[in-house]
């Protein structure tokens, strides 16, 4: 007996172009789901009022001068080591290894401020830190980037793996540089003189920061969208055979961007050793390098867009702490509502990129054949007439 082999029910199918307002549109009815459904967890769960929770985690992350400034603090950090990741992920080069990067940026200037301290002038030591910071996360960069161009290696667990070395590296000079001795960790670099340490803007302790990653921002942008280097990335990311037929050298296109990408990386590490801890541990970049990639992914590799996703995720987390403490509430709880949030705003991605299209019953089948069949008919009558 044969089967008929039925349609499915349900169709995913790729849109086309969406405009602009329409996919922000997506974008704002999904935020706003997201929030209602954070309500009424809240109310069932702990009996809160959501509003005052909601306002909690505003005045969390504004509440204060200080407040505003330690967001742009983490906005900016987070901005950049996600702006060091979006031209490999362009290329379709997977580097999970911002995190090993930012530390290897960070071991070099903090190895700079310890040992060349009291043997350079104030200003070339700034200059040396800042070049050997650069320098480290270039080479972090590098290395998984020549094992990709000339064996081919897997560039994921290769980027993941180097991480891990990072962090015993660090791990390992905590040890040999640790004050005092068997604290097991460096303590504050040259607390006493502050050398070594980024100059201060005024009386803004982050506005250096800040600065840096804006023209680091503006940078990306121009150098993905307006240069030869960038239009070369973007072809070898939608097809490597392609870039290769027209001329593109594939290999020194993946070395050249994973230098780039680990010096901004690199860049982010100095910002945090010299500029604002003023130390180096293995969790100094706090899970950031792990966190840009949802933050490169979310703005579709939009260096511009990139600073709404940043903040959209840092104003989570501050909140999230700030719920914790005001309402004595364990941290998973605040854990949830963000991640609730950020589940509805990665799943409306999908309704914007796809549609849903069902299966027509045989009965409306047979009417819009009918219906064709009337028209076809009309159409006849007309052209013989």
């Amino acid at each position: 007996m044969n089967k008929q082999n039925k349609e499915p029910l349900v169709h995913i199918v790729k849109r086309g172009a969406m405009p602009w307002y329409k996919a922000w549109a997506i974008r704002g009815i999904a935020l706003v789901a997201a929030l209602l459904l954070c309500a009424v967890i809240t109310t069932v769960c702990t009996g809160l009022d959501p509003v005052k929770v909601y306002d909690t985690m505003i005045q969390g992350n504004f509440g204060s001068e200080r407040k505003i400034w330690i967001l742009l603090q983490n906005i900016a950090i987070l901005l950049c080591i996600s702006l060091a990741v979006t031209p490999a992920f362009k290329m379709k080069f997977w580097n999970i290894g911002a995190e090993g990067q930012v530390l290897a940026g960070g071991l070099a200037a903090a190895a700079c401020m310890i040992c060349l301290a009291d043997k350079l002038s104030p200003a070339m030591l700034i200059v040396v830190i800042c070049a050997a910071g650069v320098i480290g996360g270039a080479i972090w960069g590098f290395i998984p980037a020549f094992f990709k161009a000339k064996w081919n290696t897997n560039e994921t667990l290769f980027t993941l793996m180097m991480n891990y070395v990072a962090m015993q590296l660090v791990a390992y000079f905590t040890i040999v540089w640790e004050v005092p001795k068997g604290s097991g960790k460096i303590g504050i670099i040259n607390q006493s003189t502050e050398l070594g340490w980024l100059p201060q803007i005024g009386d803004y302790k982050y506005l250096l920061n800040v600065l840096v990653v804006v023209a680091i921002t503006v940078f990306v942008y121009i150098y993905m969208n307006y240069s030869k280097h960038g239009y070369e990335l973007s072809v070898v990311g939608e097809s490597e055979r392609t870039a290769r037929y027209v001329g593109i050298k594939v290999d020194r296109v993946i070395m050249r961007t994973m230098l780039l990408s680990g010096a901004i990386c690199g860049v982010a590490g100095v910002l945090l050793v010299s500029g604002t801890d003023h130390t180096i541990t293995t969790t100094i970049s706090d899970g950031r390098g792990f966190t840009a990639v949802m933050v490169s992914w979310l703005a579709k590799f939009n260096p511009i867009t990139m600073i709404f996703t940043s903040f959209l995720l840092v104003f989570m987390d501050r909140g999230a702490g700030e719920i914790s403490t005001v309402f004595s509430l364990n941290q998973s709880f605040a854990d949830i509502l963000c991640g609730v949030i950020i589940f509805f705003i990665i799943g409306c991605e999908f309704f914007i990129s796809y549609k849903l299209s069902f299966r027509k019953s045989e009965k409306a089948d047979k009417t819009e054949a009918g219906e064709q069949s009337d028209a076809d008919e009309k159409k006849e009558v007309k052209e013989d007439v």
